[in-house]
């Protein structure tokens, strides 16, 4: 699609344009300026930004910021009265934007980059069949389990493909994760305009990472805009899958508002995700506490801590974003850490979007598509690289590479400028293991500065045992008014609690044996028509991106492998089981040398041997393998 005029109008005077401008990410709207222009003399060197990776405007100092508005409101400006021509950036003018803005040449990367340059309405993960065109007389269905970002998506895809679907999902409510995790203070720590599905994008995104409230709106109204919602079966939980090796077809176990119930359904798709079962820690008498207890992700709102002494149990994601919630308002909050997280400077983390920001999303043609792609850009090159270790540098618990050190460097300076009036604390939360070892956390000095407060108290002892008054660490026992676990989830436990049995009665979990395997996270041996999203390996580390990216991808192999099926006839498809373990060997061996599977610091990314949860390579590579199912890599019967 081209335009040859803008969707909205640009304003006539320059003064107007200029404050349009104003809330603008500059490096987004210098390669907006160029793609719109042709012009690419915009694209300076000395304007190409140096902290992409973190800063906001790139690190870009204020008088870069001010010579950057200048020469992009002068080509606006003329670009306006040419008539404002708006299409697609042909190939070239695409790899010197990228090539400008990455520092390196983008050529290998131009499919992809022309994907995210698309506009929505484009839509290229599309299903480009329909079910009626392949075999308009076949009996095939699809159950979808879950109705998050993935469940919602995989049945909007396959209703494009006219392809029958039921959702199930145990909530009464779309969002999974997000439907379910209410603490206070919960928000992505993805960029809002990443975690958006690229085919529909919300531009009025309120802040730059959004409250839980607002992604949870977002799935709300996607579900009803597309259609999807009425193809949900609500508070209904798929409790075992079993695989008729005569019927060729999935048998459910459903139980619902009415009790167990069943169903039958030709292929299912499972979009439970990894983060959906609380984890709660190996404690020494949990549940003997008199109190009031519970996870983060099962917050319990009948409770007021107002007032109250609270334990919080962990220092990861959760316990990042809810502790500074309750200090100020509960009297006192002791917070218990086993490894204290990396910060990853994000000054505007708690920030709204700026007034005008919303103006160019929506008035400026490809801006939201250039911005976009400069969020998503790190996990085509970038943070990943630092957290590969390079075995002749050694690596060490400190750093597993001259990079990781060099990171580890800037992410531990922004710290200490933060601890310069609390020394003592430095000892507390600078972490002892690599960058990358565990998740890495987006900090804007409010971690740190709860931390330091009167009402705050950190105990790095490990706990010993949950008594009927509250919580032993160290020998010291800590009398509370209520205990918080914010320790995380069962990762690592891909489709729990369902029972799950594939050909001849294999049973999945036996299968696995506690260390789940699938082929581009999708699709196992021995369970045809079976696919899993966000599944074994698919989990984003500094890659950038976001998980619904992922997700896009995964989602469009699913509907090729089904597009495979249909047109040759076929009733099942699976993967091969040599594709399947040299694909693992593959992934496992990479990762092996990442910093979250060589360091010995644990955590929810590795059983201390391999990782069951994290992608080892770049997002593009994801993106490679999943463009197409090969028929070469698939049984089909």
């Amino acid at each position: 699609m081209a335009f040859t005029r803008p969707l909205r109008p640009i304003p006539d005077d320059n003064d107007t344009l200029g404050r349009r401008l104003a809330g603008a990410e500059l490096p987004a709207l210098l390669m907006t300026v160029a793609h719109l222009t042709g012009d690419t003399s915009v694209l300076r060197d000395e304007l190409r930004a140096p902290g992409w990776l973190f800063a906001p405007q790139g690190g870009l100092t204020p008088v870069q910021q001010h010579e950057a508005r200048r020469l992009a409101l002068v080509a606006l400006a003329r670009w306006r009265d040419r008539g404002a021509p708006a299409a697609p950036p042909a190939p070239e003018l695409l790899r010197a934007i990228t090539t400008w803005a990455m520092g390196s040449d983008t050529g290998d990367l131009l499919p992809l980059l022309a994907e995210e340059i698309a506009l929505p309405e484009d839509d290229p993960k599309a299903p480009g069949w329909t079910l009626d065109e392949l075999r308009p007389d076949a009996d095939f269905d699809v159950a979808v389990i879950g109705a998050g970002f993935s469940g919602l998506l995989a049945a909007h895809r396959l209703a494009q493909a006219g392809v029958p679907v039921v959702v199930y999902e145990k909530n009464p409510g779309v969002g999974g994760t997000w439907f379910e995790n209410t603490y206070p203070g919960c928000r992505t720590d993805v960029a809002s305009h990443l975690y958006n599905y690229s085919f529909a994008p919300r531009a009025d995104w309120p802040d730059h990472f959004c409250r839980r409230e607002t992604v949870l709106d977002y799935l709300r109204d996607f579900a009803k805009e597309s259609g999807v919602a009425d193809r949900i079966r609500f508070a209904t939980e798929v409790t075992a899958l079993r695989w008729d090796d005569t019927g060729r077809r999935w048998h459910l176990a459903l139980r619902g508002p009415g009790g167990a119930g069943a169903a039958t359904h030709r292929a299912v798709i499972s979009a439970v995700g990894q983060l959906n079962r609380p984890l709660l820690p190996a404690v020494e008498g949990i549940g003997s506490f008199t109190g009031p207890a519970f996870h983060s992700a099962a917050w319990d709102h009948s409770v007021d801590l107002a007032g109250k002494r609270v334990a919080v149990v962990g220092t990861g994601a959760s316990a990042f974003q809810l502790v500074p919630e309750l200090a100020g308002t509960a009297a006192e909050v002791v917070v218990f850490q086993r490894n204290p997280p990396w910060l990853r400077p994000t000054p505007h983390y708690h920030e709204p979007m700026p007034e005008s920001a919303e103006w160019l999303l929506t008035h400026l043609p490809y801006y939201a598509q250039w911005y976009r792609f400069w969020l998503f850009a790190p996990g085509l090159r970038g943070i990943l690289d630092g957290w590969i270790v390079d075995h002749g540098h050694p690596p060490t618990e400190r750093a597993v590479s001259a990079l990781n050190e060099r990171l580890r460097a800037s992410l531990l300076a922004a710290m200490e400028a933060q601890l310069t009036d609390a020394p003592a604390l430095r000892e507390a939360v600078v972490p002892r293991y690599p960058v990358g070892a565990k998740r890495v956390l987006r900090d804007d000095g409010t971690w740190l500065a709860t931390l330091k407060r009167d009402d705050v108290r950190l105990v790095t002892a490990p706990v010993d045992r949950e008594t009927p008054d509250g919580l032993v660490a160290g020998g010291e026992e800590f009398a509370v008014d209520a205990i918080v676990y914010a320790t995380g989830f069962q990762a690592s436990r891909f489709l729990t609690p369902m029972k799950v049995t594939g050909e001849h009665g294999l049973d999945l979990h036996e299968h696995w044996a506690g260390a789940p395997r699938a082929h581009l996270g999708i699709s196992v041996p021995h369970f045809p028509n079976l696919f899993c999203l966000y599944g074994p390996n698919t989990n984003l580390v500094g890659q950038g991106g976001s998980i619904v990216y992922f997700s896009e991808c995964a989602t469009a192999y699913v509907l090729d492998a089904i597009r495979l099926l249909l047109a040759r006839g076929a009733d099942t498809v699976q993967v091969r089981e040599d594709v399947h373990d040299a694909y693992n060997a593959w992934v496992d061996a990479a990762s092996a040398d990442r910093a979250w599977v060589w360091s010995r610091a644990g955590g929810w990314y590795t059983d201390g041997t391999r990782s069951a949860t994290n992608w080892p390579f770049s997002a593009a590579e994801y993106w490679e393998r999943t463009r197409h199912a090969d028929p070469d890599d698939l049984l089909l019967g």
